[in-house]
């Protein structure tokens, strides 16, 4: 197994991003099949991968066989960076790379239970601990479920889907994903023509709750900022609006551009230094070609910065980091 069974995306750019160097240590936040980091390690250089997914392993043992002593995958979520690499025993972080999401290798296994095009059971975990998607259309009340729906999933009916829920469970539960897209395409009328399937936002919102997966981009991204070395390269790539909202806010406020307040209120300063420079306004996006090969790229955006001497902020919303 020498080769990823899926294409990296954006995989040139996040290179370019990262400039890596032989002996440099590099972190695959979100190893895979290792895509990014048998590109990372063809330069040289040395990666801490880091994944939560038990089966990514027979990958990670390919990727060790290949490339002897500059490679280790430690199993942790990425908010458990910060810990990762001082367990890893190397000095110094000089880059990082996120990809955010499920991978195209989670959708294609049916008994993950992440995709509504085939039948599995109801589970979504990226992990092998924790509720299952199951667990939550079977319990949650009606608000907490149309509260993810709109939230997570940006579904304009999350109240009606939410509703439908709560009656089929009442005959019989939850278990599979057919099952589940069914009632959710009934529940909103099929929207016949449309150019997503109607189970689509319901499911990203189930799997982005079931893996908390916004709240491990935030402080994946904190603990990014807190062990990077000065002068270390940091790279995300997104796949939807709600997470490349996160990383836009975060690299907004860390290299000292956020927007004013208003002209009428007094100016406050602040007086922490940006802890990041960006590498390039915006967001890098696929190629038409790139596009064209490899589907998942079509919605992918790249943010890249460099990390500054200046001490790190810490948490998001401005409380200091523990």
């Amino acid at each position: 197994m020498n080769e990823a069974p899926h294409a990296p995306v954006l995989l040139a750019e996040v290179i370019e991003a990262l400039s890596p160097a032989p002996g440099d240590v590099v972190i695959d936040a979100t190893f895979g099949a290792g895509g990014y980091t048998r590109a990372i390690l063809k330069t040289g250089a040395r990666v801490v991968a880091l994944d939560r997914d038990p089966t990514v392993q027979p990958h990670a043992d390919a990727v060790a066989n290949d490339f002897p002593g500059r490679f280790q995958l430690i199993r942790t979520p990425f908010s458990g960076l910060a810990l990762a690499f001082a367990d890893s025993g190397k000095a110094r972080l000089d880059g990082a790379v996120f990809d955010i999401g499920v991978s195209s290798m989670q959708l294609d296994q049916a008994e993950r239970g992440f995709s509504f095009m085939r039948d599995g059971p109801l589970d979504m975990r990226m992990s092998d601990e924790g509720a299952t998607a199951a667990d939550i259309v079977n319990t949650w009340d009606h608000g907490p479920l149309a509260h993810i729906f709109k939230l997570y999933g940006e579904e304009r009916q999350s109240g009606r889907v939410a509703t439908a829920i709560l009656r089929r469970r009442v005959e019989q539960p939850f278990t599979s994903t057919l099952d589940l897209a069914d009632v959710v395409e009934k529940a909103l009328g099929g929207r016949r023509g449309a150019p997503i399937h109607p189970a689509t936002r319901v499911f990203q919102a189930l799997r982005i709750a079931v893996n908390d997966e916004l709240g491990e981009l935030e402080r994946g991204l904190e603990a990014a900022e807190a062990t990077l070395a000065p002068g270390g390269r940091l790279a995300v790539v997104t796949f939807h609006s709600l997470e490349d909202r996160i990383v836009k806010a975060f690299l907004t406020e860390r290299t000292g551009n956020a927007p004013a307040g208003s002209r009428h209120a007094p100016m406050v300063v602040d007086p922490r230094k940006p802890s990041f420079t960006l590498q390039f306004k915006g967001a890098r996006e696929a190629g038409d070609e790139e596009r064209s090969t490899n589907p998942r790229a079509r919605s992918a955006k790249l943010r890249a910065a460099v990390r500054t001497d200046a001490p790190a902020w810490g948490r998001i919303d401005g409380r200091a980091a523990a």
